[in-house]
């Protein structure tokens, strides 16, 4: 890993994001990656605040990022030729419409191996809720869901998942908190 242009622009935005101290949290595939659990992706999704989005565009737009299109939240890395979709705190997963689970604030995220991770029992909760509402899911996403809910029981962060429909939460493991 730490090799292919999505990899290599998930740790430059993090870094940057970092720099500029930007609260901020990978989340998709990418997150999922972190976590052991393999999905394949060409885009980088990061959760930040309005304001973080703000700030991030007057300091980087031209430099070596771009709007997908004028105004766009999502972005584009010129440098590694990847898109980066940005999600806002307090906008809904799935069909966007008000529902009783929205995007967290950044700040409930944890530092993983590399980048700042939303906790997985968490990334489970946004993934269930994305998949029961959104319309242009597949069919593949409730199996997706399991093998996700397998992988969160291995690291002992989210328990009693029984059909993608169902959660408890438990103690995050030093996995999630930047352990080996």
């Amino acid at each position: 890993m730490g090799k292919s242009d999505v990899e290599r622009a998930m740790r430059q935005l993090a870094r940057l994001l970092e720099d500029a101290q930007i609260p901020y949290a990978v989340i998709g595939a990418m997150a999922l990656n972190e976590f052991g659990y393999q999905r394949m992706t060409s885009v980088v999704d990061v959760l930040l605040t309005s304001d973080g989005l703000a700030q991030f565009k007057s300091l980087y737009l031209g430099r070596g990022y771009v709007e997908k299109f004028p105004g766009s939240r999502g972005l584009r890395d010129t440098e590694n030729n990847t898109d980066i979709d940005v999600v806002i705190t307090g906008h809904f997963p799935g069909d966007g419409k008000p529902k009783a689970i929205a995007f967290p604030d950044p700040s409930e995220a944890e530092q993983g191996t590399s980048v700042r991770l939303l906790p997985l029992s968490r990334m489970v909760e946004l993934k269930l809720a994305s998949g029961i509402t959104a319309v242009h899911r597949s069919s593949s996403e409730p199996p997706s869901c399991r093998g996700l809910s397998a992988t969160a029981s291995m690291h002992r962060s989210v328990t009693n998942i029984s059909s993608c429909g169902t959660q408890s939460a438990t103690a995050p493991t030093s996995k999630t908190k930047g352990g080996a």
